[in-house]
């Protein structure tokens, strides 16, 4: 009898690019007063009362979910967008939950048809996981912020274009006007144009409603959509404004037809958002208090951030909105994340965000107020 032949099992993907940080997540624990991880940004204050009591109100929950969502689930995502994002009159039926906003970024292009020849567009310095939605599709990433910079063939190619503003991780908010740009360039090649916009109510300085500024513009504002939702899909998750991160809890707005494909593919999946995480998740939309007071912790913890890394010899380039400080020392990534974890702080390296990245670190405003204060007081007096 032959022998069957070996097979390896499995998809070919490269490591975790998080891995690398272990030798120095162990450099930085052996600090006499504790590590302070600002590597990557969980949120660590607790889920508000308001969602956590809806959740077990709903937990008798012995039926299947919809994998369209409840009614009242779209019809409050609905009247979010309205009240949130300068979205007036979207359609109910043209949103649905995701599990979380990761899966929706890594199975998207899978969940469009993608496949090989198709290029998929996603910013110079990005979230990694928009590469690996192309790659887990067979379809090609690309790094560009604008489609102006493709020459015409791979442009011809294009048929999907991640846009993240603000942006994981440089904080970059991208104004109305460029986003219109990116619409129009899009819909020329017949592109759909995917917003990530998750980091959108965490926005600082010009971006900060609580102090003055403009609200962060969304994908489907009509000065950007032209009233039109054609080709446009909003993302959105509830980790951040609400720490649900735990919940799994996101959603999807836009084109009609899209959406309603995006349905019935999930339902043969089985990808459905549980049906106490989804009262959670009305509760949390339907309450804006909850928001503001976790954004005022951000913002302090920001405060103190800020001159700190800029007396450690750092300079913060971007970082107008979302959880993160976007910073360079002018040397190599590493050795900064080093010098960084000789402090006990953890830091992420840019280095995974793209080569564009090289050189930078991000720092994010997820530990808690004393581990926050510990980190300045070290950067502070990293060069006394």
């Amino acid at each position: 009898m032959s022998a069957v032949p070996s097979r390896t099992f499995g998809l070919d993907l490269p490591e975790y690019p998080w891995e690398a940080m272990a030798p120095f997540a162990k450099l930085a624990a052996a600090h006499p007063e504790g590590a302070v991880n600002l590597s990557i940004g969980t949120p660590v204050d607790p889920t508000p009362a308001v969602i956590t009591d809806a959740l077990a109100a709903a937990a008798d929950a012995p039926g299947y979910p919809t994998t369209h969502g409840t009614p009242a689930l779209r019809e409050a995502i609905a009247a979010w967008y309205a009240r949130r994002r300068n979205v007036p009159g979207l359609d109910p039926q043209d949103i649905m939950p995701t599990v979380g906003s990761k899966e929706l970024v890594a199975w998207l292009p899978l969940l469009l048809g993608l496949g090989e020849g198709d290029v998929v567009v996603r910013p110079t310095v990005a979230y990694p996981t928009y590469d690996m939605g192309a790659i887990l599709a067979g379809a090609t990433p690309v790094a560009a912020d604008d489609l102006d910079e493709l020459d015409d063939d791979v442009r011809a190619r294009v048929r999907l274009v991640w846009v993240n503003s603000p942006g994981n991780p440089t904080g970059i908010v991208r104004s109305a006007a460029s986003l219109r740009r990116l619409v129009d360039s899009a819909r020329a090649v017949g592109a759909v144009v995917a917003s990530d916009e998750c980091y959108a109510e965490l926005g600082w300085g010009d971006w900060d409603t609580a102090r003055g500024g403009a609200p962060v513009p969304s994908i489907l504002d009509p000065e950007i959509s032209g009233g039109s939702n054609d080709l446009l899909l909003s993302v959105y998750s509830l980790s951040k404004q609400s720490n649900m991160a735990g919940y799994r809890a996101a959603f999807v707005a836009g084109d009609s037809g899209i959406i309603a494909n995006l349905v019935n593919s999930r339902k043969h999946a089985g990808m459905i958002v549980p049906a106490p995480v989804q009262a959670a998740m009305i509760a949390a939309l339907s309450d804006d208090g909850h928001v503001a007071a976790q954004k005022d912790k951000y913002r302090a913890r920001r405060e103190l951030l800020v001159p700190a890394l800029q007396a450690f010899g750092a300079t913060i380039h971007h970082s107008e909105a979302g959880l993160y400080l976007w910073a360079t020392t002018g040397e190599d990534t590493w050795a900064t994340i080093e010098r960084l974890a000789n402090l006990g702080i953890v830091a992420g390296p840019g280095v995974i965000y793209g080569d564009a990245g090289a050189g930078f670190i991000r720092i994010a405003l997820t530990g808690s107020d004393e581990r926050v204060a510990a980190a300045a007081a070290r950067l502070s007096g990293a060069n006394a």
